[in-house]
């Protein structure tokens, strides 16, 4: 298996952790970074749009007595971001 070297920069705090783990399982410090890497990579993340996120909080649609097409009717935008 032909593999890469590649160098990463860690604080202090999960450098020291990375060592207590790889004396800790008796595994490189290398098998463990490429451990953590293979589970954090395989793992079937779908990535939520701000869409998403603020349609979960329950924000969109939340002014009330707004008109509907506040958000996408260009008559509401006219002077919006204008210095007065």
């Amino acid at each position: 298996m032909a593999s890469q070297r590649i160098s990463v920069r860690v604080s202090g705090g999960i450098a020291r952790r990375l060592k207590e783990r790889s004396r800790a399982t008796g595994a490189g410090e290398s098998q463990v970074v490429r451990e953590a890497l293979e589970q954090y990579l395989s793992e079937n993340r779908t990535e939520e749009t701000t869409f998403d996120l603020v349609r979960a909080a329950g924000l969109i649609g939340c002014a009330g007595g707004a008109p509907r097409d506040l958000s996408t009717n260009k008559k509401y935008f006219k002077g919006f971001g204008e210095r007065k």
